[in-house]
């Protein structure tokens, strides 16, 4: 027997599967029931998307025109800039993920830390003319290349080139 736990098809169910002929539901008060808990379940969505947005929770959002801007204006003139290209599913990009976002916010105001993702972003890999990934871009205050490494960098290193370029 199919069992509904809740809702207004419950007893519409019970009709058609038992073939019950002492009850005879009315179609119209179901379908009535079903779209009042639609029009419900559209309600709460709508207040926690309000709430979310009221307690800025989308702050951090960026619109697709922002993003674009964003990525034109790599690298960052007036600041040294390292960029880590790669894709959030490789293994030595995932290895690296929690270095940069330390370094990020280490040499906030220094340097900047960009990673791309190219699952997101795909048209970079050849604005930036990638061999491989992940690939670590370093740019003087000009956006000048100044040095390139392919695969796995580890903080130490890109410590140490962010100090041969002058960011303490």
């Amino acid at each position: 027997m199919v069992q509904v736990k809740r809702g207004p098809w419950k007893e519409f169910l019970k009709f058609a599967v038992n073939g019950s002929t002492s009850y005879k539901p009315d179609i119209k008060e179901i379908i009535y029931r079903w779209t009042m808990e639609g029009e419900m379940k559209s309600l709460i969505i709508s207040i926690i998307f309000v709430l979310l947005l009221a307690t800025g929770f989308f702050a951090n959002a960026t619109t697709p025109q922002e993003h674009e801007e964003f990525l034109k204006n790599l690298p960052v003139k007036g600041t040294v800039t390292m960029i880590d290209l790669g894709k959030k599913t490789c293994t030595q990009c995932k290895m690296m993920a929690p270095i940069l976002e330390k370094l990020k916010i280490k040499y906030e105001g220094k340097a900047a830390i960009v990673f791309i993702n190219l699952l997101e972003d795909p048209e970079q890999q050849y604005r930036f003319e990638l061999k491989a990934l992940p690939t670590q871009i370093f740019f003087d205050t000009e956006g000048k290349e100044v040095y390139r490494h392919v695969g796995f960098m580890s903080e130490k290193d890109i410590v140490a080139r962010l100090n041969k370029m002058g960011v303490e």
